[in-house]
């Protein structure tokens, strides 16, 4: 995927390891005399140490690289005690960096270190982002069917197959454990509302993303996004939900451009539905 990310002069490096140290998440080391960097997946693309560099080796650069991992930095990071851990969840807070400072902090929870690390209340509404943007997986359960109303059959309500929170793309993130290995329903917005099969037809089985190709902006991170699943989670099929409006084949380009940036090919099937909601076509591309 694409993303900014540090740049290493090697000529003007003159081998001082400032910005070793100045590197909290350990992507650094010194080698031969020239500082490198270990690993893409630990640099968080801040520039930390440009700051430390006195003669200025180092720069930022957007470029194709593996996408920035906060729990693999932490595991990296914990070994080297807590004034470390601190420095990173500061220059993270300092940047507002709020999602990977959630991250970082739910690893640190989740694993049992505590941390001195002081936040008032609205920042810990911050670092946790939107509550609704908070990666939440469930099981499908009799708990999803809807209160059934006098007189209706129980063969006529339909229990949500939804297993997984948030379903926007725009927030949803590649490495999320639910999205590993999973047969990933790319939905245009209305098809939801369009189809009274939704859930049993098309999202039974699948994990969700929903988007509009019109209305959304930043449709490039999408395909970013998109990139990182097929790469990194590495999900098993793409299957694109779209109407058959004109404008919903934005979607449809948007999963090829990513299968084409990908490493692996992955099965992508596309399905066209009518105004009214019913299947004009299906077919694997």
């Amino acid at each position: 995927m694409k993303r900014t990310i540090i740049k290493i002069n090697e000529e003007l490096c003159n081998g001082c390891g400032a910005c070793v140290n100045g590197c909290h998440e350990g992507a650094l080391q010194l080698l031969d005399g020239k500082a490198v960097m270990v690993s893409e997946l630990y640099c968080d693309g801040l520039g930390a140490c440009i700051g430390e560099c006195p003669v200025g080796a180092i720069t930022l650069e957007e470029r194709e690289a593996e996408p920035y991992n906060e729990e693999a930095v932490m595991e990296r990071m914990v070994p080297r005690g807590e004034a470390v851990i601190l420095a990173h969840l500061n220059h993270l807070k300092e940047h507002g960096e709020n999602e990977l400072l959630h991250q970082g902090l739910e690893y640190l929870e989740k694993q049992g270190i505590p941390v001195n690390f002081q936040m008032k209340e609205k920042e810990k509404t911050m670092a946790c982002g939107c509550p609704g943007s908070i990666m939440r997986e469930f099981k499908i359960s009799q708990e999803n069917h809807y209160a059934m109303p006098s007189g209706v059959k129980t063969s006529d309500i339909r229990s949500s197959e939804l297993r997984q929170f948030p379903v926007q793309l725009h927030l949803l993130n590649p490495q999320a454990g639910f999205l590993s290995r999973a047969n990933l329903l790319l939905a245009a917005d209305c098809t939801a509302f369009a189809s009274g099969e939704f859930h049993n037809r098309f999202l039974k089985g699948k994990m969700l993303a929903i988007a509009c190709p019109k209305l959304d902006s930043h449709t490039q991170s999408y395909i970013d996004k998109l990139t990182a699943m097929i790469d990194v989670a590495e999900i098993d099929t793409l299957t694109v939900l779209i109407m058959e409006v004109p404008c919903c084949g934005g979607l449809v380009r948007i999963a090829e451009m990513a299968r084409q940036q990908a490493e692996r090919n992955i099965p992508v099937k596309v399905i066209v539905l009518s105004v009214e909601g019913k299947v004009i076509s299906e077919k694997w591309i």
